[in-house]
């Protein structure tokens, strides 16, 4: 297969030596590394400073539930098309703890029984800040304070934050899909519209470079 050259394809996970301590948290909770990270490695202090930003973002001793903070993230990937991680969250919304049921109500999250008034307000401020140009107001800030506390705000923005960061990256390489998220996204997307898109192109990703 001729290898697509448009874009940076990943390189494979044993490409640098010295970045497996940080690849070995992917392998031990996902069974393989992200292609969007394994993109990154042809600068691996950017690497480093992504993975610790995301520890920070992910740390189990966070105040925020994981599991929001995924359908936080899924929410701001949706809001400005970033299909490649819409499953990336959506799977991991599962991973942490997110029922099907929950998952699939997300898409209707401002009148679904499944979400509570501050829960509402976390994904609203998700999809005002990720719109182009930015929109949150000060009502809205105003109903995310009313249930959360300044700690908690903090972790919400910075799920945002990261989010809008990887939806650039992704929208730029055209990130390709992995199968296990693409399979959630195929099972719980696709049908309010979801596809892989670009992301799903086969000739981008390490296996088809050896």
């Amino acid at each position: 297969m001729t290898q697509d050259t448009r874009r940076l394809a990943p390189l494979p996970a044993d490409h640098d030596p010295g970045l497996q301590p940080q690849f070995a948290g992917f392998l031990n909770s996902l069974g393989f590394v992200p292609n969007s990270v394994l993109t990154m490695q042809r600068k691996p202090k950017l690497v480093q400073a992504f993975m610790a930003m995301q520890a920070a973002i992910w740390d189990p001793s966070g105040k925020v539930d994981r599991g929001l903070k995924r359908l936080i993230a899924f929410a701001a990937s949706r809001t400005v098309g970033d299909a490649y991680s819409m499953a990336h969250t959506a799977s991991g919304a599962l991973h942490f703890g997110i029922t099907e049921d929950k998952l699939d109500a997300t898409f209707d999250y401002a009148t679904s029984a499944h979400f509570s008034a501050a829960e509402r307000a976390a994904l609203d401020l998700a999809v005002h800040a990720s719109r182009v140009p930015h929109a949150v107001t000060d009502e809205a800030f105003a109903a995310l304070r009313a249930h959360w506390s300044e700690e908690e705000i903090v972790e919400i923005v910075a799920t945002i934050a990261m989010a809008g960061f990887l939806a650039r990256w992704n929208g730029t390489m055209l990130t390709p899909l992995e199968d296990e998220p693409r399979t959630v996204g195929e099972r719980h997307l696709a049908k309010r519209g979801w596809t892989a898109g670009a992301h799903a192109a086969a000739d981008r990703s390490p296996a088809a470079r050896r």
